[in-house]
């Protein structure tokens, strides 16, 4: 037999870093897709007024009335059958958190009136208006 001549093998020290930079770019891809899909919230047309920004350094209860007068409690749907409730449940021993009210303005000012009246049955008296700046 002939003897075949041994080759010397050497390690190559390189790392193919192709697929891990096409695995972050694709990652990267999908991430900036469903950022803005990640906001939520409930769609309030909310009127204008002059007054100041709040600066609130602490947790709040957020009540939204939307143009169908569906009531949502942290972006939780409550009909109004249940909000009282609903409310009391959520607000209980959190009596010191402030409750921001949005509510569209095309929502009737009787049922924003009846929703605020329930919210303070419930014992709320930290209330606060959300409204849109005015435009110059």
């Amino acid at each position: 037999m002939p003897q075949r001549k041994k080759r010397k093998r050497t390690l190559e020290s390189s790392i193919n870093i192709t697929n891990m930079i096409d695995v972050v770019f694709t990652l990267l891809i999908i991430f900036m897709i469903t950022a803005p899909m990640l906001t939520q919230g409930v769609q309030v047309n909310l009127p204008n007024a002059n007054a100041e920004n709040l600066e609130i350094d602490q947790t709040v209860i957020e009540i939204s009335i939307t143009k169908e007068n569906e009531i949502f409690i942290d972006r939780n749907p409550v009909p109004l059958s249940e909000f009282p409730r609903e409310f009391s449940a959520v607000f209980q021993n959190r009596f010191d958190t402030p409750i921001f009210v949005s509510a569209d303005r095309e929502v009737p000012y009787g049922f924003f009136v009846r929703v605020i009246s329930e919210i303070q049955n419930a014992g709320g008296v930290r209330l606060g208006f959300l409204t849109e700046p005015l435009e110059n």
